[in-house]
């Protein structure tokens, strides 16, 4: 019998913890704080969060935030049912410095984390899935999508298409993005304490010479950052009604 539980407790999915970034100045937003803003109904960072509360592999959420929206967000977590939220946290200085206070705040049973840009409500249950199993495999992933537009090479005197093959968005521009818990601390600690001049996670990750595996994105995440992107989100959300 005991042989038994030993093989289905070694057998089991890796735990993953979902940490958003929920902590920025919305400052090309006007003024107004866009995590709190309605997106058909509902604050942005609540239809975040109720994807992360959907997805199969989070087993909790940990929210790093504005010290003046922790209690607002503590009560809409209550109020809209996201149950995996066992933390709301004050975020830090840098969106780098957030990431690590939310992830010093996992359970430590939990194998995986997976950072989640709280101003991405499009993302879907099955894309933070995706991203988190291929993480547990190798280590560290996160979702990209091809680049349709010409990239040019800007330099000193010259201006041409970008000889690089394939490109994709990745890193900072698509998320979740996850990777083994002490990996993804190590890297954010190195990150600070070099003061590495990174803005996500990914790049964190290969500053430690750790390759991030990339797995299909999905066009329509894309975040909010411009009174517009609410729009946009907003005709999205219509069409998969319509699909539906």
């Amino acid at each position: 019998m005991f042989s038994w539980l030993k093989k289905v407790n070694s057998a089991r999915w890796p735990r993953c913890a979902a940490l958003v970034a929920a902590a920025g100045s919305s400052s090309r937003m006007g003024g107004i704080n866009k995590l709190l803003e309605p997106l058909e109904g509902v604050p942005v960072l609540i239809r975040t969060l109720t994807a992360l509360q959907m997805a199969q592999r989070v087993e909790e959420i940990i929210v790093a935030t504005r010290e003046e929206d922790l209690v607002e967000i503590s009560r809409l977590c209550r109020d809209y049912g996201i149950t995996k939220c066992t933390k709301v946290v004050r975020g830090g200085e840098s969106r780098v410095h957030s990431v690590l206070l939310a992830a010093l705040e996992a359970g430590e049973d939990m194998d995986l984390l997976a950072v989640q840009d709280g101003a991405r409500p499009l993302v879907t249950p099955e894309l933070i899935d995706r991203t988190i199993a291929a993480a547990a495999k190798c280590g560290a992933a996160a979702p990209a999508v091809p680049v349709k537009d010409t990239i040019k090479s800007v330099g000193p005197g010259e201006y041409r298409d970008a000889d690089a093959g394939p490109l994709c968005f990745a890193g900072g521009t698509d998320s979740p993005r996850s990777s083994t818990g002490a990996l993804l601390k190590a890297a954010l600690q190195n990150a600070l304490e070099h003061q590495l001049p990174i803005t996500d996670d990914c790049s964190a990750v290969e500053q430690l010479g750790k390759a991030v595996l990339l797995v299909e994105g999905d066009e329509e995440n894309l975040k909010i950052t411009t009174p517009i992107d609410l729009v946009l989100a907003a005709a999205i959300l219509k069409d998969r009604e319509e699909r539906t």
